[in-house]
């Protein structure tokens, strides 16, 4: 089935799912119901089985799912059975924060350079990457794959730095400045907007 017809809830579930798996290997499980799954979750039986039957189901009546055979395929679903190249614009706080971040590498997103405009950033090494001049952002992209490029520079540089990635081939950008890109069609944007989150958390705490 084309993913196109997946609706985007039912794809954000995805990660959740294949996280909890995980755990349950760690833990030993082997094999698990959709109604002991819902009990970890807090997601309804009945919502896990329509969510995995979009994929084929994975599991059998009276058995349940193999913990291990859903993660290997939930992980193919995603994508998680190659690796990515990311590159990283901005080399402050929360840039090295993600070049140091280890488990994105176990994921199969690999970071493989740093970019940054600030000449006292350009030269530093974050976990063995030498961060490099914004300058070289465009002859690197003509030499080397890259798959993803996340961006974590302020809010007013963010719009023209995503136009330019755009331009020069990168078709996947990890967005963590507070601002909505304008990008072409064919280029894919995750926006990680943490104030967003943070106020969302002010909401249900006010009339607490």
């Amino acid at each position: 089935m084309e993913s196109k017809e997946i609706s985007q809830a039912v794809i954000r579930r995805l990660p959740r799912y294949y996280r909890y798996l995980g755990d349950l290997l760690d833990q030993g499980v082997v094999r698990i119901s959709s109604r002991e799954l819902s009990v970890r979750m807090h997601v309804t039986a009945s919502q896990i089985r329509q969510d995995l039957n979009h994929f084929g189901g994975f599991g059998q009546q009276g058995y349940g799912y193999n913990v291990q055979y859903l993660h290997d395929e939930i992980g193919k679903i995603i994508g998680l059975d190659r690796v990515y190249h990311v590159i990283i614009i901005g080399a402050g706080n929360l840039g090295q924060a993600i070049a140091g971040y280890h488990d994105f590498e176990k994921r199969g997103f690999r970071v493989s350079a740093m970019f940054d405009k600030n000449p006292e950033k350009v030269g530093l090494t974050v976990r063995g990457i030498t961060v490099d001049s914004i300058d070289n952002l465009e002859e690197y992209l003509n030499h080397h794959k890259v798959d993803i490029a996340a961006l974590t520079v302020p809010k007013s540089e963010a719009p023209g730095m995503a136009l330019q990635l755009s331009q020069w081939g990168v078709r996947a950008i990890w967005n963590f400045a507070p601002v909505d890109l304008n990008v072409p069609e064919n280029v894919i944007v995750e926006n990680v907007h943490l104030s967003d989150t943070l106020m969302q958390l002010s909401y249900q705490l006010k009339d607490r």
